[in-house]
């Protein structure tokens, strides 16, 4: 045997094809898709310390929009949401899409942007911000609420009157008023607590909604819910929950707030 034989026989020697058998992945129980929008920094940190349950998966992918917010910048994301949807796990099992934009969901409608998600995920469920926040709320039993945003108040205006048509009367409201999507996303988490009981502390409100993906609420939730003693929720807080709730995961997980105790 020349050396070069013997070379290929010890290789052969030392390497070893392995049998494997499968199993149902990290997704067993649910499959969660999540589009985001370029400019967020908040809600894939708030969702995973959500979906830390075992075989739950969640997966994105994110969009281009504009840092600027505005109605116009907003409906520009319509023809984006189909392309950002088949870049998740193509070809694979999709149980739930969410789109992370409060407020592009209300100006294009929650209507166009479930067609738009069923384009690349016919048989997916679908949820967005204000989606979730009006199922929770009903979930909770709370028709009239305080509203925290960071919009400016032509979109302040607008998700009111959106609101009112479904059925949630926004009782009280406030807002940061700034339109750097870069910068809310910046804002502490003192100033969401002093705003949130500011508004929230009045007897006619029943819950408190943050709208918003990219204001941090996940880590403080609880807390300011004690200090209030009323329920909170916020968009990527909703969400995650609805999302859980589509996919049939109807576990009770009180350590996240009121909400998810609660069934959809």
């Amino acid at each position: 045997m020349s050396e070069i034989e013997m070379d290929r026989q010890a290789s052969a020697d030392r390497y070893v094809r392995l049998g494997f058998t499968l199993d149902e992945g990290v997704s067993r129980r649910a499959a969660i898709g999540l589009v985001v929008l370029a400019t967020d920094h908040t809600i894939e940190y708030e969702w995973r310390k959500l979906l830390t349950m075992d075989g739950v998966g969640f997966y994105e992918s994110r969009i281009a929009n504009s840092a600027e917010i505005s109605p116009e910048t907003l409906r520009e994301m319509d023809a984006l949401i189909a392309p950002g949807v088949e870049l998740i796990r193509p070809g694979e099992r999709l149980d739930v899409v969410a789109f992370g934009c409060t407020s592009a969901s209300m100006v294009l409608g929650e209507e166009r942007v479930f067609e738009r998600i069923k384009e690349a995920r016919p048989r997916a469920a679908c949820t967005t911000p204000i989606t979730a926040a009006r199922v929770a709320l009903n979930a909770l039993k709370a028709q009239r609420i305080g509203m925290l945003t960071p919009y400016v108040r032509t979109i302040n205006e607008s998700m009111r009157k959106y609101l009112a048509v479904r059925g949630i009367d926004v009782v009280r409201m406030g807002s940061f008023e700034h339109s750097d999507d870069n910068e809310v996303a910046r804002i502490d988490a003192r100033s969401v607590k002093d705003a949130i009981l500011t508004i929230g502390s009045h007897e006619d409100v029943e819950a408190v909604f943050v709208s918003c993906t990219s204001l941090r609420l996940v880590d403080s939730v609880t807390d300011i819910e004690r200090d209030l003693g009323k329920p909170i929720i916020s968009s990527n807080h909703a969400m995650a929950w609805h999302a859980l709730r589509l996919a049939g995961v109807t576990d009770s997980f009180p350590q996240f707030g009121t909400l998810y105790t609660v069934p959809a």
